[in-house]
Formats: C-alpha cells, sequence, structure tokens
C-alpha cells in the first residue's frame, strides 16, 4: 500500500456537490492499494501514520503525533498512486488492485486507523471526489508499505 499523507490546517472531499467528509486541523490520507497488498499492509500503514510524529510540541519540533494529539484523519482512495508512467506517456494502472479487493484493504486500514480511538473522515470509494486540501507546513510524507523491512 502506498500512501501519501499531509499535515493539513482543513481538507475536505465533495461528491456531485455534496460534502462526503471535511476536517480540520489532522491529516488527509490519499491512499493506493497495490495488486500485491494484503491486510498486513492495512495493519503496518494504520499504525505508522496514526504514531507518525509531524505535528509540532510547544518547543515547535516534529515531535507529536495524530493519536497524541487527537487529531482526526480524511483518509481518500487514490489509485493513481500507482500509476507507472516510466513507459510513453499515458499511466499504467495495471499495478493498482481491483476495486473489490482495494476496497476492502481501504475499510480495513480505516477500521484498523479507528480502534486507536482517532476519528476517520472517509471519501467515497469509487467516485470523482473534488479533494481540498490545505497543507500545513508544508508537511508531506509518502509511505509504501512494501518498503517496510
Amino acid at each position: 500500500m502506498r500512501a501519501v499523507v499531509q499535515r493539513v490546517l482543513r481538507g475536505k472531499v465533495t461528491v456531485s456537490n455534496e460534502v462526503a467528509g471535511e476536517i480540520g486541523p489532522g491529516l488527509v490520507i490519499l491512499l493506493g492499494v497495490g495488486n500485491e497488498d494484503g491486510m498486513a499492509d492495512a495493519l503496518y500503514l494504520a499504525e505508522k501514520i496514526a504514531n507518525l510524529r509531524i505535528f509540532s510540541d510547544p518547543d515547535g519540533k516534529m515531535n507529536c503525533s495524530p493519536l497524541e494529539l487527537g487529531l482526526p484523519l480524511l483518509v481518500v482512495s487514490q489509485f493513481t498512486l500507482y500509476g507507472d508512467c516510466r513507459k510513453g506517456r499515458r499511466p499504467d494502472f495495471t499495478g493498482a488492485a481491483g476495486p473489490d479487493v482495494a476496497e476492502k484493504l481501504y475499510q480495513s486500514f480505516c477500521d484498523e486507523v479507528s480502534k486507536s480511538g482517532l476519528q476517520i473522515v472517509k471519501g467515497r470509494f469509487r467516485s470523482h471526489m473534488i479533494v481540498e486540501i490545505v497543507n500545513d507546513g508544508p508537511v508531506t510524507i509518502i509511505l509504501d508499505s512494501h518498503k517496510m523491512f
């Protein structure tokens, strides 16, 4: 699984002119599921992101996690994180998991983060979404569960 993690002042997802999810300060997670991903990948990223120390402590150092601060996460499915642009000009998405597998692992990721007590707000799976992100810092971290060892 791949995740683009952004520390935000606010984030919002709109689908068909309807707000599907919105948060204030917290994290926006763009989450992609690959063909070779399984439950271990979802669990790994959920734990990693909930405990990722990218928020400032009173001294201004990135020392606090969303879990410590009780901040929400807006999680948006993003199959295009598996777009391969090495050949030609059109991205190849064959590395992305099919929708049934991807939705199950996306949901597992969200469920696992929720177990930690954090609020999860979601986009709408398999929908065209307008995603508004006001990045704070900017702080953007890229995680890949296959680069965990």
